[in-house]
């Protein structure tokens, strides 16, 4: 089975009346979920978790395709969101910043929006943010973006003193070579 496949949904009946479908998301958990047709929404879907079910409004016009789709992307959300909730990034940063003599962040937090980017840093404001695909992959990977982006706090640029200051993470060079290869995947 392909890293993108997943095993089929078990349909069941929720409190609603409504198919409730038992899915696996991509971060690791089952979400049951429950698709509520609405005729009020037009463009817009939503999701929230009501008990151990998440419950997904969809406008009433879409195919049985797509609200499949839609529920499964909520579902990976949910999961996500979950998942990004037990790893305090202050506190990782702020002991990543003490062992490697590292500028503090003002702020870090994990971004959804990031698909071309691992981290990226405001040395002006001394804010970074981490790209959610880092819940995807070892702790030892989220730790050298890490190392990567408070090194930015005081070279901004790829200059040679930059690279001396993020190759004092004794796993950089295999975080890199990681990164290239979840990369490589996340493409086919």
């Amino acid at each position: 089975m392909s890293s993108t496949s997943r095993p089929p949904s078990r349909k069941e009946r929720g409190p609603s009346g409504a198919a409730v479908a038992v899915r696996a998301a991509r971060y690791g958990a089952f979400v049951k979920t429950e698709i509520v047709r609405s005729q009020r929404r037009r463009k817009t879907i939503a999701a929230r978790m009501v008990g151990d079910t998440l419950r997904v409004m969809v406008p009433t016009g879409l195919s049985a395709e797509e609200e499949e789709h839609w529920a499964t992307v909520m579902a990976d959300r949910i999961a996500l969101k979950t998942r990004s909730d037990h790893v305090d990034l202050t506190a990782r940063a702020g002991d990543i910043a003490a062992a490697y003599d590292l500028p503090v962040p003002s702020q870090i937090r994990f971004s959804s929006r990031q698909r071309q980017r691992w981290g990226s840093c405001t040395p002006a404001t001394g804010t970074v943010r981490i790209s959610d695909r880092l819940l995807e992959c070892p702790p030892w990977v989220l730790d050298y973006v890490i190392v990567h982006e408070l090194a930015h706090l005081l070279e901004p640029n790829h200059t040679d003193r930059f690279w001396e200051l993020v190759d004092r993470y004794a796993l950089a060079e295999r975080a890199r070579g990681f990164l290239l290869g979840f990369e490589h995947a996340e493409t086919r």
